[in-house]
C-alpha cells in the first residue's frame, strides 16, 4: 500500500456537506460522480496531497444509506492507493484478511476498487485503489 488515496465519510445530504466541506477546506469540489452500482453519489475534495471522498446513498438499498442508519453521518472508509490491485489483494488473502470483493470492481475517480471487511482491521473499512490506466 503507497499512501492513503482517500478517506471516505457517509453523508445524508450531498449538496449541503459539498458547502460544508468548502468551507471548511477552503476547497472547491473538484469532481462528482455517480456510482449507479454502488448506488451513490460522490463528490471529491483535493487539499495538498489528501482527498476526501463524501457519499451519499442514492437508494435504500446501498451500503452508504445502511451505515448512516446504523452509524449515523461521519467516516465511512479510509482508502490506499496500490500499483497492482490484484496482487496486493492476493497477499492480503494469504494474511488472512476478508475482502468483500473476489474481483476488482469499477469504482469513483477512476479507480479500481475492492474492500477489506471491517471486522479484520479493527472496526475500520479499508478500500484498495487502483488507478484505471487508459491505453
Amino acid at each position: 500500500m503507497n499512501k492513503i488515496e482517500h478517506i471516505g465519510i457517509a453523508v445524508k445530504n450531498l449538496t449541503k456537506s459539498i458547502d460544508i466541506y468548502q468551507r471548511l477546506l477552503d476547497a472547491d469540489c473538484y469532481k462528482t460522480e455517480l456510482v449507479a452500482s454502488e448506488h451513490v453519489n460522490t463528490a471529491f475534495f483535493k487539499t495538498g496531497e489528501n482527498k476526501v471522498e463524501l457519499l451519499e446513498a442514492t437508494s435504500p438499498e446501498s451500503a452508504i444509506a445502511k451505515f448512516i442508519e446504523k452509524k449515523g453521518e461521519g467516516i465511512h472508509h479510509i482508502a490506499f492507493a496500490v500499483d497492482d490491485i490484484i496482487e496486493e489483494m492476493e497477499r492480503l488473502r494469504k494474511e488472512g484478511f476478508v475482502l468483500l470483493n473476489e474481483q476488482p470492481k469499477k469504482g469513483a475517480d477512476n479507480k479500481m476498487v475492492c474492500f477489506v471487511h471491517p471486522k479484520d482491521t479493527s472496526g475500520v473499512l479499508i478500500e484498495l485503489c487502483q488507478e484505471i490506466k487508459w491505453v
